[in-house]
């Protein structure tokens, strides 16, 4: 998410003020839980059959079409579509492509690239969000190590996750990973809360800074962690759809997303795509 968009972001107006909060941020409790639950489990699902399904030769729009079709089929609304006007259910990245990729029936996969899918479920009054990068085929041996350390990323940062740590906490650990291997973390775009509306506070950044507020993880918090790792620079530019955001040097970039729950002894995967078959 656009680090600007999630400063500027404002709670939903119809948020009852009974509602457990802390420096704005609410907290779920147990029914809101197992809401989110269900939402965070159709993103996965969505997920992870695209991941199974995706080869050469298929366009970016086929996949939103499949998973706008199964975020339906399984009773909820794509978050993604309409939301700020953008117009489709994934956001679909190839290769130099950050965020925010709009899936176009021009886009075709090939062999060798690097596909990252992100998308949302809007369910029974709650979101859920996820994103993962999918290697197409055989791919070099640098954006394979591009991908394992961006999802190692992730890992790191939500190991840190535990009511009393803080988002630096967090932050703190994706950046160890991230500069171990040698590759950049794209500042201009951050994580973030996420319930009943897609996007909440806090912005959940990926780099250690004093720019950002550093808040106290508390039980019921749900955050959507997302590092974006690029293989050079960490510069970005938009391109002229006014959403497709790629790499200033055009090299490769990854990145994973996850929902996750605070608790009191650690966390939840939401969107936990091992956890499937249970």
């Amino acid at each position: 998410m656009n680090l600007l968009s999630q400063l500027l972001s404002r709670p939903n107006p119809q948020s009852s003020p009974k509602r457990r909060r802390v420096k704005g941020i609410e907290l779920k409790n147990d029914a809101e839980i197992a809401t989110m639950r269900q939402a965070a489990r159709i993103v996965a699902t969505v997920l992870h059959e695209i991941s199974q399904r995706v080869e050469p030769g298929m366009t970016t729009a086929d996949l939103d079409a499949y998973a706008e079709a199964r975020i339906r089929e399984m009773g909820a609304t794509p978050s993604f579509k309409g939301y700020h006007g953008f117009p489709a259910s994934i956001c679909a990245c190839l290769n130099n492509e950050v965020v925010h990729g709009i899936p176009r029936q021009r886009k075709v996969i090939r062999a060798g690239d690097v596909l990252k899918v992100d998308t949302g479920a809007y369910f029974d009054g709650f979101h859920g969000d996820s994103c993962i990068t999918i290697p197409i085929g055989k791919i070099s041996t640098e954006a394979q190590r591009l991908i394992n350390t961006a999802e190692a990323a992730l890992y790191a940062g939500i190991e840190q996750v535990k009511a009393g740590n803080t988002l630096m906490d967090i932050a703190g650990a994706i950046e160890d990973v991230a500069k171990a291997a040698d590759f950049s973390i794209v500042e201009n775009y951050v994580g973030h809360g996420v319930g009943r509306n897609l996007h909440e506070p806090p912005s959940v950044f990926n780099f250690r800074t004093r720019q950002l507020p550093n808040i106290r993880l508390e039980s019921g918090m749900t955050l959507a962690i997302e590092p974006i790792l690029n293989a050079k620079g960490k510069h970005t530019r938009t391109l002229s759809d006014r959403w497709t955001v790629v790499t200033l040097d055009r090299s490769l970039s990854a990145q994973f997303e996850h929902t996750v729950l605070v608790t009191d002894t650690g966390y939840e995967i939401l969107t936990d795509r091992d956890r499937l078959a249970s």
